[in-house]
This record gives structure tokens, C-alpha cells and sequence, in this order.
């Protein structure tokens, strides 16, 4: 077997998915832990929305069938019953071609999800690279467009300034360019209003991000896949590329779901809606740990 086929890293969230890292949803529950879900919480006298625990665990094994069925090999954190969101596996952690850099989250029902994190690296031998110390910083906020180019939020709920700073200097010492950009809580986390697609191609909310920041990453040569505000807010933008024009969407995701067909694109959808209204999409639920690598 090749160095390559048994590296873990990633220089990309857009080549093909070898193994990603998932957790276990088996003592999820609705609790206040943010704005995604505290919106729901907040409407349900009005929406009729309620948890279902059985039809989250279809849900998430429906996830699960997708990624398998596409050859993706899935690794899950081992379920806790006081860290009962650390299947949000997005969060407590961030892959790099470094290894990976351990965050330090900010919600106190999430604050020890950096147990599972370690232990399960510690256990597979994969190398972990940093660790965010100086200030919060969790994983959604952490976006590798291309290799060289990383764009890092901060909502101040989640992550703040002082730890995004800190990891883009971590970034920078790498020979990497980085960008740090605030975004509007409503959305908690970079990978809420954008994700990358395919080579120089994003997924991306324009009317939430800073004209800035649309700017930087036009005069870096991306396009846009542009999804409105609406769809955003209920997590359009927070999908997963498999690599080789598949893509992990969701259902409620319609109109974007249209778009990425219309490009060519085979999209997978199922109904993840006991995860959206409880805080987090496709993207939330994946950590990737190995793609293959698209530099030049």
C-alpha cells in the first residue's frame, strides 16, 4: 500500500472522500445549545416541529448508507452519555495536512467533547498537529478551500476572534495564506455560509458574507454556487463534496439541490430534518480525515 493511500490529512474538502469521522447519535436529544436549535425551540408551539429519536437514528443511518455506498470508510467517536452532541463531529476538532488541531469549544454541554476527539486519534494513530488555546475555536469555522488557502470565521458565541487569530497564525507558519472574517451568529459557523465544491468552486450564501470577504475569495479565482439567505439559514450551504461531482446535500435543501444538478452534479439528498432543527447539517454531523489530494 502507498504513502498515500495510508495518509491521513487532508489539503481539501472537495477531492474523493476516503474515510471520514462521524459520531454516534445515541443519546441526541434537544437541549438549548446555540441559535440553530434555540430557533426551533423558540417556534415549536407555532411550527408543530417535535423530536422524534427514532426517526433521528433513520436519519442518521440513512447518512451512513450514503457514505458507505459511495466507498467512503466511516470512523465514529465513541457516544458518551453526558457529551451527548459530540456526534456533531464537525466541531471538536479540524483536519489538516498536518494532522489534526484539537478546538476548544465554547457551549458548556460541548466544552469535554475533546476527550472522545483524542482518545479516538490517540487510538488510531493519526497525528494530532495543534491545539486552539487562546480563546474558543471549534471545527465548523475552519474552511480549507483549496491547498494554500484556508477562510476562518468567528460568531463570538462559538468561536472567537482571539482563538480564529490564533489558528490562522497556526496556518500561516505553515506557508499557507489564511483569511479571518466575523459572521452573523444566525449562522454559527463558516461552514454554514460556505463550503467548498469543487476546484474553485464554492457553495456559498453571498447576501450573509462580508462584501470583503466575497472580494478576497473572487480575487482568488472562485466562483459561487449562490444560496439564498432563507435556505441558508436552515443549512443549505452545510453540505459535503464525496469528490468525482457526488455531493452530500439534504432535502430541505430544494432549490440548491436544482442548481448543483443543473452543473452536472449527482446529489444525494435525504431528509435530515431532526438534525437541522436540532443545530446542525451533513457537514456538522463528518469530520473528513482522508481525501485524496488535489495539489499540483
Amino acid at each position: 500500500m502507498s504513502d498515500e493511500a495510508t495518509h491521513w490529512g487532508i489539503d481539501n474538502d472537495y477531492g474523493v472522500l476516503r474515510d471520514v469521522l462521524l459520531g454516534k447519535p445515541d443519546y441526541y436529544q434537544w437541549v438549548e445549545a446555540g441559535p440553530l436549535i434555540g430557533r426551533t425551540l423558540k417556534n415549536m408551539h407555532k411550527t408543530g416541529v417535535s423530536f422524534d429519536f427514532e426517526l433521528a437514528q433513520q436519519q442518521h443511518r440513512e447518512m451512513v448508507r450514503i457514505y458507505e455506498e459511495a466507498g467512503v470508510t466511516c470512523h465514529y467517536l465513541e457516544s458518551d452519555p453526558v457529551l451527548h452532541r459530540n456526534f456533531f463531529a464537525r466541531d471538536s476538532s479540524a483536519m489538516t495536512p498536518w494532522g489534526a488541531l484539537i478546538c476548544h469549544m465554547q457551549l458548556k454541554c460541548r466544552r469535554a467533547d475533546y476527550y472522545t476527539t483524542i482518545k479516538f486519534y490517540q487510538e488510531h494513530d493519526i497525528p494530532i498537529w495543534r491545539y486552539a488555546t487562546a480563546g474558543h475555536f471549534e471545527g465548523g469555522d475552519f474552511v480549507i478551500l483549496e491547498p494554500g488557502s484556508v477562510l476562518i470565521g468567528y460568531c463570538g458565541e462559538r468561536s472567537e476572534q482571539e482563538g480564529a487569530e490564533q489558528v490562522a497564525e497556526f496556518v500561516r507558519a505553515e506557508g499557507w495564506d489564511v483569511e479571518v472574517a466575523p459572521i452573523p451568529a444566525l449562522f454559527v459557523h463558516m461552514d454554514g455560509l460556505v463550503v467548498p465544491l469543487d476546484h474553485k468552486l464554492l457553495v456559498a450564501c453571498l447576501d450573509a458574507l462580508e462584501g470583503w470577504v466575497i472580494d478576497w475569495l473572487r480575487n482568488k479565482g472562485f466562483e459561487f454556487v449562490d444560496v439564498g439567505f432563507a435556505e441558508a439559514r436552515d443549512l443549505g450551504v452545510n453540505l459535503v463534496s464525496l469528490g468525482n461531482k457526488k455531493v452530500l446535500s439534504m432535502a430541505g435543501s430544494v432549490k440548491l439541490n436544482q442548481d448543483m444538478r443543473a452543473r452536472g452534479y449527482e446529489v444525494y439528498a435525504p431528509d435530515m430534518s431532526m438534525f437541522t432543527l436540532g443545530g446542525g447539517g451533513v457537514h456538522c454531523l463528518c469530520q473528513a480525515l482522508r481525501r485524496d489530494s488535489v495539489a499540483v
